[in-house]
């Protein structure tokens, strides 16, 4: 989420450039709806992202969030050349928040994809995480034979919602935290999918 928007780049203008991007499937659960980011995600997803923990949560989220920096989120998870789908995950349907936190798929190399996710502060503990990356799973909207996911060695209910999903530890590691500036040690799990 730290790219600036290119110079002229609005979400108004993204119309045009959907058009041609590839489809995401919208995922009911029993308790929200995951579905495509819109442009009205921005203000939440800045807000949610405006707390230190979330941000450390991850390895790209800045803090602060510099001033655009969720429009230029949501503008990439919406261009038609995007490597990554992110869902909203939206509870508007069952009387929760209409943004949640996200959970998103990269497509990498040979039908394999790195899922992340992150969920606003205040809806911790409520098991939303769990049941969003396991929703994502079962759909498995990249065709991946293969999902790879890390949790900061710091954030152990993060580790649980992957184990939770049928993950497995894999190794350690470290990855770089944009918001901590620091390198910080995973652990990274697996997850084969047929």
């Amino acid at each position: 989420m730290s790219a600036p928007m290119r110079e002229g780049s609005r979400l108004d203008d993204l119309k045009p450039a959907l058009a041609g991007a590839p489809a995401q499937p919208v995922i009911a659960t029993e308790r929200f709806t995951l579905r495509p980011l819109r442009a009205s995600d921005a203000g939440m997803i800045a807000h949610y992202t405006a707390d230190r923990r979330v941000a450390e949560g991850t390895r790209a989220i800045p803090h602060p969030l510099p001033r655009g920096g969720s429009d230029s989120f949501v503008a990439r998870a919406l261009a038609a050349d995007r490597t990554e789908d992110v869902w909203a995950i939206d509870g508007s349907d069952h009387k929760l928040a209409e943004l949640l936190g996200v959970v998103s798929l990269t497509r990498m190399e040979n039908e394999q994809s790195e899922l992340g996710f992150w969920i606003g502060a205040g809806f911790w503990n409520t098991g939303f995480a769990t049941e969003a990356v396991a929703a994502l799973v079962a759909a498995n909207p990249h065709g991946a034979r293969t999902l790879f996911a890390e949790a900061f060695q710091d954030n152990p209910g993060s580790a649980r919602v992957l184990t939770n999903c049928g993950f497995v530890y894999l190794g350690d590691a470290e990855s770089w935290s944009v918001a901590r500036g620091a390198r910080v040690p995973t652990w990274t799990y697996l997850r084969k999918m047929a």
